[in-house]
This record gives structure tokens, C-alpha cells and sequence, in this order.
């Protein structure tokens, strides 16, 4: 059992955060066991071209088949919302010594991928898995992770903070300041969070709670969100019939989309449709008028123009001059002027 003493029932004392890199190193156990985590196969179907270009053996023996993966890779993050670059920037700083006790605390004979001083190709290997099978469905993952957040946060103000804890997963529990966390395996410890707080990360990866095998690592829970159910399921399209018969239902879909500004990755993993087939419809719309596009950082940023937000709009119909007669004159169907993706 690990036992967190909460310096004073304070709520300042504990704190919500989210880590893209905790989410990296956890999914990692769906390379061991995917029959284990069956919500995620949609995404572990679609990611598995990109799978194939990576360095499989190391990041599979990142993990063993106690679902355990190293310390160092679930770093505290200090903000709620954490880059990952700079988490790992923050890996790359580890000294060696540490990178190998960590792993051999989860493999006591170091794999042959894992031997010699790993720490470069670990963090290469992470790099490579993130660009590849996490960039394009970040943006939706995130905001199921937020969303949780959100909702533990109500549960405090209603309820309270022992309510938030139990309702975290049926290993937690509060009681008398001190926060108990019921473990499969034998790691046993009690500390204090004094001057540190105590960090709770939602995760997508991980059915249960978990904690640092150490007792030097800072007080950190990652627990299992909730809403994954709903994480790899198409986004709706949402969007008024007559746009749809006019533009069809992926550009209808987009446009509707875009009343605020989203990248063509992020659209194409709210939709459930190819990045190529996203960027060709976001030309033919911004060729249109319809869109307005800004580069932001790496990334191209895309956003209904005005002519875009009239056509939307039931008044914007009839500013544009479209009405079911004219269109249905002009456009045959969406066949012809919108083909699906």
C-alpha cells in the first residue's frame, strides 16, 4: 500500500495536471497486450502502418508483463497543461545511472534492446512514436483528459474532497488526511506531501491507479479517465441540411467545424476521415471564400471566414443569396459538387 499524507485538508495541496508524455509511455502497454485495453484497437488499427516505421522492439521493452513501465518516464508534470517537448527535455536530462535502475526495476535482465547506455535511442524511439501515432489524435485526446478534469473539480465543490478521491477508482481512498492506494504488487511506502502537493494525472492508458514505484519520485496518482469509451468514436457532423446538400456531408461537416481554429490533423481525427482527404476538401474550401487559413508555429491553423460564418447561418443563408430552389438549379446533387472522403 502507498500512503500520501496531505499536508493539511487543503485543497490547495492537490492539484490536476495533464501529461502527453504520461500518455506516450502508458499506451505503450497496448504493444504488449492490445486484447487488454479493446477500447483503443480503433486507434491501434489506424495507427498500424505508422507502428511498423518505429523501433518496436525498444518501445515494447519499455514495459513488462506486469503492465509496469519505468519511473522516469512518468515524470510529475509541473503545469497543467505540459508540452511535450519539454518533458522531454526534461528525460534527456536524466543521468544514466538512473535511466538503468528504472528499468531494471521493471526488467530485473535488462532485454538486449535496453543494454549498454539506452537513454538516447529510448528518447529517439519516443520522439518517433509520438510524431507518427499521437500528433493527429492529440487534439481529441486532450479533451477527453480536460474533460475529466472539469468534472472532478464539480465533484469537489459538491462533495468534497474524500467524495473526488473515491470516486478516482476502488483502490483510492481518503481518510483522516492521509490518501491510501491499495497496490497489486508488493511497493509499500508513506510520505508526505508536504511542500510538494499532491499531482493528479487522468490517463487514458490505464483502467485503475497507479503510482511511483519509489518513494523519492514526487506524490503523483495517474488514474483511468473516464469518457474513453467515447474516445475513437467519428465525431457527428453537425451541420444545417441545406449546406449539406449543397457542399456535401465532409465539407458541410468542416465548415461547421471550423467556427474555431483547428489544424487538418485535428479535423481529420474528429472526423474520422484521411488527412489527405481533409486537405483536399480545406483547398476547395478556402478556394471558395469559405475559409481563412494562418500558419501557427509547424502547424496550419484553419477558420471559417466571414463569408463562411454567413453561409453557416440560417440569415447568412439568405445573405449569399442561396435558397433550396436556386441551389437544387445549380448543384444536381452532392454528388456532383462534394464527393465523401
Amino acid at each position: 500500500m502507498i500512503e500520501y499524507e496531505l499536508a493539511g485538508m487543503d485543497v490547495a495541496d492537490v492539484r490536476f495536471a495533464i501529461s502527453p508524455l504520461n500518455e506516450l509511455t502508458l499506451s505503450l502497454r497496448t504493444f504488449r497486450d492490445p486484447g487488454r485495453y479493446p477500447v483503443h484497437l480503433p486507434w491501434l488499427r489506424r495507427t498500424e502502418q505508422a507502428r511498423s516505421t518505429l523501433d518496436v522492439p525498444l518501445l515494447r521493452a519499455l514495459t513488462n508483463d506486469d503492465m509496469w513501465t519505468p519511473d522516469y518516464l512518468s515524470p510529475r508534470p509541473h503545469a497543467p497543461l505540459t508540452r511535450i517537448d519539454d518533458e522531454l527535455a526534461t528525460v534527456a536530462r536524466v543521468p544514466v545511472d538512473r535511466v538503468l535502475d528504472d528499468l531494471r526495476a521493471i526488467h530485473p535482465r535488462l532485454p538486449e534492446p535496453l543494454r549498454g547506455d539506452p537513454s538516447a535511442r529510448i528518447l529517439e524511439a519516443l520522439r518517433d512514436y509520438w510524431r507518427t501515432c499521437f500528433v493527429p489524435w492529440w487534439p481529441r485526446m486532450r479533451a477527453v483528459l480536460q474533460a475529466d478534469v472539469v468534472h472532478r473539480g464539480q465533484v469537489i465543490s459538491a462533495h468534497g474532497l474524500a467524495a473526488m478521491f473515491a470516486d478516482l477508482s476502488e483502490r483510492v481512498q481518503l481518510k483522516d488526511g492521509v490518501v491510501r492506494m491499495r497496490l497489486i504488487s508488493d511497493a509499500r511506502y508513506r510520505r508526505s506531501t508536504s511542500g510538494e502537493g499532491l499531482t493528479l494525472v487522468p490517463t487514458l492508458f490505464s483502467r485503475a491507479a497507479t503510482v511511483p514505484i519509489s518513494s523519492s519520485e514526487p506524490p503523483l496518482i495517474m488514474y483511468g479517465t473516464r469518457g474513453v469509451g467515447t474516445l475513437w468514436q467519428p465525431e457527428p457532423r453537425h451541420s444545417p441540411g441545406v449546406l449539406t446538400d449543397l457542399l456535401g456531408a465532409t465539407r458541410a461537416g468542416l465548415l461547421t467545424m471550423l467556427e474555431t481554429p483547428a489544424s487538418s490533423t485535428e479535423l481529420s481525427g474528429r472526423l474520422g476521415v484521411t488527412p489527405s482527404a481533409v486537405n483536399q476538401h480545406l483547398r476547395t474550401l478556402r478556394a471558395a471564400g469559405l475559409l481563412a487559413s494562418a500558419r501557427h508555429g509547424r502547424s496550419v491553423l484553419y477558420l471559417r471566414s466571414e463569408l463562411g460564418d454567413a453561409l453557416v447561418t440560417g440569415s447568412g443563408l439568405r445573405a449569399v443569396g442561396v435558397d433550396r430552389g436556386a441551389e437544387d438549379a445549380a448543384h444536381p446533387g452532392p454528388g456532383q459538387f462534394g464527393q465523401e472522403a
